[in-house]
């Protein structure tokens, strides 16, 4: 495959593994580092009656955009849809410094959650308090940076 025009051998690739397993802290991303942190947090076994309820999702979202320090931009958009096991409730919050979703499965009691921002912030917090939040009973999260 050839680079892509103005590319030159100093790019890092697309593929190199170290982005993604390199330590994600909160003073990895601005100028001559990452441009952002992007962590998605799956949690299983939540309480049923926090991820049905577009109200305690709302919640989470300003709640996690307190302790992170973001910035919400425009309402959350919330919708329930989808049939058998995708049915449940999606959900998007802009950022003023990108945005925050997720998906709420009915079927397995799961939550998939995406937190991208080019401002800085601990993935091990959002982790925590997603899990706490929700009443889920196993958790895990995956951060890398991105350039």
């Amino acid at each position: 495959m050839q680079p892509a025009e103005g590319a030159t051998s100093d790019d890092i690739s697309s593929t190199s593994p170290r982005l993604a397993d390199a330590a994600v802290h909160p003073d990895s991303v601005g100028p001559g580092k990452a441009w952002g942190i992007c962590t998605s947090v799956d949690l299983h076994n939540c309480a049923p009656d926090r991820i049905r309820d577009s109200k305690q999702i709302e919640a989470y979202v300003v709640q996690l955009c307190d302790l992170i320090q973001m910035k919400r931009y425009g309402a959350c958009q919330i919708v329930h849809f989808g049939e058998g096991h995708v049915a449940g409730f999606s959900m998007v919050q802009l950022i003023e410094t990108s945005l925050i979703s997720g998906h709420f499965a009915n079927d397995t009691n799961s939550a998939y959650l995406d937190i991208f921002s080019c401002k800085g912030y601990d993935p091990a917090v959002v982790e925590e308090f997603s899990k706490a939040f929700f009443g889920a009973r196993r958790s895990s999260h995956r951060a890398m940076l991105r350039y």
